[in-house]
């Protein structure tokens, strides 16, 4: 598993950068998912649940964004799912600029260490943990996942709108632990739907697999469509 060091790309040209590298995976056949939330929502948990349940369906890899460490990576890789670990230099998000550079790291990696250098099918990047900064630039992503987690509060649409805006699916996490926190998913998901009325909403538990059928067929449906189209 790989780690490598990124810098941040100057903005200007962050919009004219996502479009090319969008085009360039599909062509490659390679289907970016943007994965964000704030830290502790249950990223990796989840992302470790949909490459189990998954495995046998697509190929799946994982780009890891973090300021600093590696401990993410090294548990998605335990998995026996591709992953490698992108370090921001202090940046709270990732760029195109960034997520190319990252990405080219990933293939080299993937044809130094197997026979058929294949990359994944779906990629995910998890996203540096914060609602702010990754809602405001496109990294060349097909596709924007956002989590929230019930230890959040549902009031969170409400004091971070772009983000809900710039997703195109929503999973409420944790909600095996309903119980303990005063969380109304139902108020979570009228405030998020008025922001973004297309937002796909998905309470999960990635700990118990409540509700995780439904979110793995929407990702299964989103890579066909783009795969087709």
């Amino acid at each position: 598993m790989k780690v490598i060091e990124l810098n941040k790309a100057g903005t200007a040209f962050n919009d004219r950068d996502s479009d090319l590298l969008r085009k360039e995976l599909k062509e490659k056949g390679i289907f970016l998912i943007n994965l964000m939330s704030s830290a502790g929502s249950g990223k990796t948990t989840l992302l470790s649940r949909i490459i189990t349940d998954l495995r046998d369906k697509v190929s799946i890899g994982v780009m890891e964004a973090d300021i600093a460490s590696d401990v993410d990576a090294l548990a998605i890789e335990s998995l026996g799912a591709e992953s490698i670990q992108a370090h921001t230099g202090g940046a709270c998000h990732m760029d195109a600029a960034m997520t190319r550079e990252a990405l080219e790291e990933f293939e080299k990696d993937i044809k130094a260490s197997q026979k058929d250098g294949k990359m994944p099918s779906v990629i995910f990047l998890e996203n540096v943990g914060n609602l702010i900064c990754p809602a405001e630039f496109d990294t060349g992503a097909h596709r924007k996942m956002m989590i929230l987690s019930l230890t959040e509060g549902d009031d969170k649409p409400l004091k971070y709108p772009l983000m809900f805006q710039e997703s195109d699916a929503l999973v409420i996490t944790k909600t095996d632990a309903a119980a303990y926190f005063d969380f109304d998913i139902e108020a979570a998901s009228r405030r998020a739907k008025a922001l973004n009325p297309s937002i796909r909403i998905f309470p999960v538990s990635a700990k118990r697999g409540d509700g995780m059928e439904a979110l793995e067929n929407w990702i299964l449906d989103e890579w066909t469509v783009w795969k087709n189209a």
